[in-house]
């Protein structure tokens, strides 16, 4: 009799359906869904954006132009472009952009590790999915800062077109 009232309560649990988890509220301050839309938006115009060297070291040249080194700021201090400007991705604020840039119509340059081919510090390459680029690009965008072009070509940071500041 124990044994065929636990076989019962054994098939009972098995064919009972398992209660869903509660799913906790959604945190107003975080939209993933609002992110890959934007991310849908940009990517179009993203690529009308995207300069090889001699158009970025043109752009670089012109009164106003800024350009942007969204990477660390230890990373930065070991070397950059020269004339750039470091605000790390992760101080992106309303605040913090307006305070680097100023007018949302401001030309602007961006450059990350991935364009350059050395792959030694201070420019390690990161993951291609996961280019610094593509996040500043799109977060640029999505302060309402239109006017980036974006380096999209490879070049070596010891070539002294680059114009390459050591820390």
């Amino acid at each position: 009799m124990l044994r065929s009232c636990l076989a019962a309560l054994i098939a009972l649990a098995a064919a009972a359906p398992l209660a869903a988890a509660p799913v906790p509220p959604a945190n107003p301050q975080i939209d993933y869904a609002g992110f890959r839309s934007l991310a849908g938006e940009v990517e179009a115009y993203r690529q009308t954006r995207l300069v090889d060297w001699a158009q970025f070291a043109a752009a670089a040249r012109r009164p106003r132009t800024l350009i942007l080194d969204a990477r660390s700021a230890e990373a930065y201090r070991a070397g950059h472009i020269r004339g750039a400007v470091n605000l790390p991705f992760t101080d992106f604020t309303a605040a913090s952009l307006a305070r680097v840039i100023g007018r949302s119509d401001r030309p602007i340059l961006i450059y990350c590790n991935n364009n350059f081919r050395n792959d030694r510090p201070p420019v390690m390459l990161k993951s291609v999915r996961l280019a610094l680029n593509i996040q500043t690009f799109i977060n640029l965008v999505g302060y309402g800062y239109r006017n980036v072009r974006e380096l999209n070509e490879v070049v070596d940071f010891d070539d002294p077109r680059i114009g390459w500041v050591r820390g």
